[in-house]
């Protein structure tokens, strides 16, 4: 059996991060959603983004818009630019930059709305695990959890890849177009904020078995039982969130952002083994 975890999670993360932005296809709105693609992994370290022009199509700017907001991003060092026939922008190897900004996202978002979202991803997590219950195959639930069994011992960057690409394909079980397409969108934009959730080892870890509590629910056609461990995740994870917010925002006056998240690095790679390498060795 093929999965279409390997194919379809990359085109669908990339459609939900450029969907149009419109009339309020601001500078800054357009940068956004090209770090919310890079944080949830629809592109990778060394990948080239979309031309200008398709860009300026996909999110309903003016391409000048785009140029702009690729020169800021050039900046912070998220992309470089290569001239020539193979040329273009490429995702650089910047996780702290993406953190960093991740952070300020988080910072500026109100905690009402913090936590309306919340509510919006576990109302639609929790409908596609009832039907995944419902509607999953053995086989199609073996080569979630052979991916998701590979996964926990990753590094930060790659896990969170890999868990909202395992996610997606749990949401994709449902056999609901409606409900896997929303989920995606919400994900989309939940993603860079949980990124900074994994930051802290053992949030991340629940995180991990708590898919594989659902994916064991999900086998076992436990509806209330997957429903139960989507719920409670997802509400740790703002729990989290909304605590970590409100350190960033304790610590801004001494200009502590980076050093929040410097420390948090620190503990994370100490208590992972990984001495700040990602999975193949690189810093």
């Amino acid at each position: 059996m093929t999965s279409i975890l390997a194919q379809v999670p990359p085109s669908r993360l990339r459609s939900a991060a450029f969907s149009p932005i419109g009339d309020e296809g601001r500078t800054e709105l357009v940068e956004a959603r090209i770090v919310q693609a890079i944080s949830v992994g629809a592109f990778s370290e060394g990948e080239r983004l979309p031309s200008e022009t398709e860009l300026s199509s996909m999110l309903g700017v003016a391409v000048v818009t785009v140029r702009e907001a690729l020169g800021a991003l050039r900046h912070r060092g998220l992309i470089d630019t290569r001239r020539g026939r193979n040329g273009g922008s490429f995702v650089r190897s910047s996780h702290g930059a993406v953190e960093e900004v991740n952070a300020l996202a988080l910072m500026t978002m109100p905690r009402v709305a913090l936590a309306d979202l919340g509510v919006h991803y576990e109302a639609i997590s929790a409908a596609c695990a009832e039907y995944a219950c419902q509607r999953a195959t053995p086989e199609e639930l073996h080569v979630v959890e052979t991916i998701l069994d590979a996964t926990r011992e990753l590094p930060r960057q790659s896990w969170r890849r890999r868990v909202t690409e395992v996610q997606l394909e749990l949401a994709a079980l449902s056999q609901s177009v409606r409900l896997t397409n929303e989920h995606v969108r919400v994900q989309t934009e939940f993603t860079p904020l949980l990124a900074l959730q994994d930051l802290d080892t053992d949030a991340r870890l629940a995180t991990h078995d708590a898919l594989v509590e659902q994916i064991a629910a999900t086998r076992a056609g436990e509806v209330a039982a997957a429903r139960a461990s989507v719920r409670r995740s997802i509400r740790a994870s703002v729990r989290w969130l909304v605590g970590f917010r409100a350190e960033l925002i304790a610590t801004q006056q001494d200009g502590g952002l980076r050093a929040t998240l410097e420390g948090r690095r620190g503990a994370s790679s100490s208590a992972d083994g990984f001495d700040g390498l990602d999975g193949e060795g690189r810093q």
